[in-house]
């Protein structure tokens, strides 16, 4: 087996491409007619057309970064809304930091995927 592949549905494309490339900045690649095809840094994340579905209530996608803090401000200077979970601790951004150190912070795409990003201490350190 060679490269990974990643997939999320969604019942509005347009709107999934303007998110995923102007508001995430992911390198669009194409549309199939299947799906949005994008290239995440040499994983390839397509994103197909369903006529209906229900988002999961967990995590599909997430993201790695080095700076929670700046990264979540971007997004919701782009209009991305913080999702927030009760009894989690969250700051009064919307990131959570657990016992070990590690930071996550939730938000949906137009369809309603939860996506995350995320800082881990292990690999700050």
């Amino acid at each position: 087996m060679n490269g990974v592949i990643t997939f999320l549905l969604t019942m509005n494309p347009d709107s999934s491409l303007a998110f995923y490339r102007d508001t995430l900045g992911l390198t669009f690649v194409r549309d199939d007619s299947f799906a949005l095809v994008f290239d995440m840094h040499g994983v390839m994340l397509r994103i197909s057309r369903v006529p209906e579905f229900v988002p999961a209530q967990h995590t599909v996608l997430g993201w790695e970064t080095s700076d929670i803090g700046a990264e979540v401000a971007a997004l919701v200077r782009k209009g991305v809304s913080v999702e927030r979970y009760p009894d989690m601790g969250q700051d009064a951004h919307g990131i959570c930091t657990f016992p070990t150190g590690d930071k996550v912070c939730w938000f949906k795409d137009p369809d309603g995927n939860l996506l995350s990003l995320s800082q881990h201490a292990a690999i700050r350190a």
